[in-house]
């Protein structure tokens, strides 16, 4: 897939819009219950960058990022301020933050997850694009070094050992990340409302799957 691994200007995503998309299909019965199913399983995020664009500077910004982006033609990164970390956004990251696995005796790659429980429910994110330097991994409690016991695809989100954990033992990571994007449009309208301010009103991104 074509994909560019630069990270949308933050200073530009904060105070965005935008949030997980689900799809459901909804089969109402004769006797009035309804079937519901879903195609997927995982949800895919929408975002609008275009309230916090408010300057000239801004706008210019964002066209360069999009035309050197080609349009919807190259993914790229994207920092969703309501849900960017292994643990609540107001929290320090910690090594115990997430269970993504459990040891084997052969297996050295996991995958980077984050969970979301609610009630007895919960649903398992694979996690994609964890940002440089910010994946703190342990086995059993104990830390793990990163590049000696273990190094992380930032652009998988795959950590792997250098040995096969032990059977039972508990990997855990706490990290923050991006989220894969395109943008989902093919032109970016701008206007200019007085000297050294503008706006575009839209420019809508969507996840995508790597």
């Amino acid at each position: 897939m074509s994909f560019h691994e630069v990270r949308f200007p933050t200073s530009l995503s904060f105070g965005s819009s935008g949030g997980p998309l689900r799809r459901t299909e909804i089969v109402t019965l004769a006797n009035g219950f309804e079937e519901r199913n879903t195609p997927w399983h995982h949800s895919r995020r929408r975002y609008d960058a275009g309230l916090a664009v408010r300057s000239l500077r801004d706008v210019e910004t964002v066209l360069a990022f999009f035309e050197a982006r080609q349009g919807q033609l190259f993914g790229f990164r994207w920092k969703d301020w309501a849900d960017f970390r292994s643990t609540s956004a107001d929290r320090d990251v910690e090594m115990d933050d997430q269970v993504i696995g459990f040891g084997d005796g052969v297996k050295t790659d996991f995958q980077l997850i984050k969970t979301y429980v609610s009630g007895d429910q919960s649903y398992a994110r694979p996690i994609t694009k964890p940002v440089h330097g910010t994946v703190i991994v342990a086995i059993g409690g104990v830390l793990q070094q990163d590049t000696i016991d273990f190094t992380v695809n930032t652009e998988t989100g795959v950590l792997t050992f250098t040995h096969p954990v032990d059977e039972h033992a508990e990997v855990t990571a706490g990290y923050e990340f991006d989220v894969p994007v395109r943008f989902d449009t093919d032109q970016i309208v701008t206007s200019v409302s007085h000297f050294q301010a503008g706006e575009v009103p839209n420019v809508p991104v969507v996840e995508v799957r790597v």
